[in-house]
């Protein structure tokens, strides 16, 4: 399903059940209803994970440092299809393997603004090297699994709040090969 000109998140509830739509640039306000999300870490073919700086546009958590990437399906559309179109969209990239890794809800806020959502974690690799969304993307690195862990443990500030979880979330599943 091709998502809407105008991109809307799914509303739902606390047991995932829809409520309804609403404009993505109005729901992100110091009070955000729960809705459908999620987020993914890429890995290329040496093993190294991709993580992105957060456009310095970005109403939500601008210029920080955060997963692969992230995003909303759209009424209908399959989430694993919504992860392909936020690939393409932020970072022009295709997956050669993608697959749902854990379950995950979550609920920050930082600059007067809530993030409230119910975001299951892809895992995925990549053969080929990002061409980078302006409007989406600031920078880009590719980090060693063990030394991001490491990071997100001692500098946590550094990166999203909802990147620093869930990455300790994958870390845990780590011997059920999630890689």
């Amino acid at each position: 399903m091709t998502p809407p000109l105008e991109e809307h998140v799914v509303l739902v509830d606390e047991h995932d059940h829809v409520l309804g739509t609403a404009p993505k640039a109005t729901v992100h306000q110091a009070v955000t209803p729960l809705h459908r999300a999620f987020s993914a870490f890429l890995f290329n073919q040496e093993g190294k994970l991709l993580l992105q700086q957060r456009s310095g546009v970005k109403k939500t958590w601008p210029l920080m440092w955060s997963n692969s990437v992230c995003g909303h399906p759209a009424l209908g559309e399959d989430t694993i299809d919504a992860v392909r179109r936020r690939m393409q969209d932020e970072l022009g990239l295709t997956a050669v393997t993608l697959r749902f890794a854990a379950p995950y809800r979550y609920t920050f806020s930082k600059d007067g603004v809530m993030e409230n959502e119910i975001c299951p974690i892809f895992v995925g690799t990549v053969d080929t090297e990002p061409v980078l969304n302006p409007a989406e993307v600031e920078a880009i690195q590719w980090v060693v699994w063990d030394t991001f862990i490491q990071e997100v443990h001692a500098f946590p500030d550094h990166y999203s709040e909802w990147c620093v979880e869930e990455a300790l979330i994958l870390d845990t599943l780590r011997g059920l090969e999630w890689k």
